[in-house]
């Protein structure tokens, strides 16, 4: 460990601590923390990073936030994303051949009526994609589905986890599934649980939204992230300035699980809002109104949400008859697959019952419904040859 490195480190720490609670400096402590800021432009901490899958996430963004407080200035300029870039991770470790043998001994391939649904079944051939699912609805739907108030702290920590753990072959495939009725976009509206995870009693004003997302080390990075990746641009063809569609829905489903956690705003909708109104800001009306246009009049945000779904139905369109395709991803206006996988024909049908759903959900039976009756061909021909056969 380098001394001064971790000196100039202990002092702006001291220096955002008093910040934090709005404590007077001293001028001593206010020089202490100039040498500290003026020192740090030479410190590779000024350069470091932190990864979205890391384990002790949480402590290293409390770090990049010591370090950049000082540059720093107001809610809407947090200067940049405190992630890694989304190219330089590590890419996720699927078994994909393992994966294609189980889609090809269920009807996943054939139906897509419903692509939510599909997208559901999908989930529950991973291990960890059902394990984190149950794990999340479990919590969010307590008190929920009864009116009473749920747990949105444990709702929100295990919604992080589930789109932070599981590859996002199947989160975007749930969040993302392209509907063509209600039924559908009921069930896409609701993979979050929103009674508890999104939607309150009352709509908070939206300065104290990011009031309290500023607060927390999670919540303010991903809110850097999401205005870096998905910062919107008139001029540009694709309405992004940083021409990165894939980053942009990866900062938008880090934004799932913290206290400006989106979500669509009705059921026939792809457009996404926050939880909150801007009613009664006073003289600050401007800057609530930019709050609530960062996801429900942004351009980038808009077009990278319908991309992503346009692609997830010509998919599903390319698997008609095939038993398994990995998603598609996108970066700016090119397309390409995530992974290579060949594609198979599908020899034989089965009934797939509908095992991944909770029964507690708090969703209209409706949507839980899709598992297909199918005839054996014994009871079939035996059928025929009583309708054929002489009186």
């Amino acid at each position: 460990m380098d001394p001064a490195c971790n000196a100039t480190y202990q002092a702006l720490e001291n220096c955002s601590l008093d910040k934090t609670h709005f404590l007077p400096l001293s001028p001593d402590a206010r020089a202490r923390c100039w040498h500290a800021k003026l020192d740090l432009r030479s410190s590779p901490l000024l350069h470091c990073k932190c990864h979205r899958r890391m384990r002790r996430q949480k402590h290293c963004l409390r770090i990049y936030w010591t370090v950049h407080s000082s540059f720093t200035h107001g809610y809407f300029n947090l200067e940049t994303s405190p992630y890694e870039d989304p190219a330089n991770e590590e890419p996720w470790k699927i078994d994909y051949k393992k994966l294609a043998a189980l889609v090809s001994g269920s009807h996943l391939a054939g139906d897509s009526a419903n692509p939510c649904l599909k997208a559901t079944h999908f989930c529950s051939l991973n291990k960890k994609c059902v394990h984190l699912r149950t794990y999340y609805a479990s919590s969010c739907i307590k008190g929920a589905e009864s009116g009473d108030t749920c747990d949105q702290r444990k709702c929100h920590k295990r919604l992080r986890q589930f789109f932070e753990k599981v590859p996002e072959d199947f989160t975007k495939r749930l969040l993302f599934c392209p509907c063509q009725d209600e039924l559908c976009g009921e069930r896409r509206r609701k993979t979050i649980v929103p009674e508890c995870s999104f939607q309150d009693s009352i709509k908070p004003n939206c300065l104290l939204l990011l009031d309290s997302c500023i607060k927390d080390h999670i919540c303010k990075s991903r809110l850097a992230d999401f205005q870096q990746n998905c910062q919107a641009a008139a001029m540009s063809p694709d309405g992004c300035s940083q021409h990165n569609h894939a980053a942009c829905l990866k900062a938008y489903m880090g934004m799932i699980g913290t206290a400006m956690t989106p979500n669509y705003v009705g059921n026939s909708s792809t457009e996404v809002s926050l939880w909150c109104t801007c009613e009664n800001s006073g003289n600050q009306q401007e800057e609530c109104d930019q709050i609530r246009s960062m996801f429900i009049s942004n351009k980038c945000l808009k077009n990278t949400i319908q991309s992503q779904m346009h692609l997830s139905q010509a998919t599903l369109e390319g698997q008609e008859g095939l038993f398994y395709m990995p998603s598609l991803s996108f970066q700016g206006d090119s397309t390409n697959t995530s992974l290579a996988s060949e594609m198979c024909q599908v020899t034989k049908t089965k009934t797939w019952p509908d095992i991944s759903e909770y029964n507690s959900m708090p969703m209209a039976s409706s949507v839980y419904s899709g598992a297909g009756v199918s005839w054996p061909p014994m009871a079939l021909l035996l059928l025929l040859l009583l309708l054929l056969s002489p009186p």
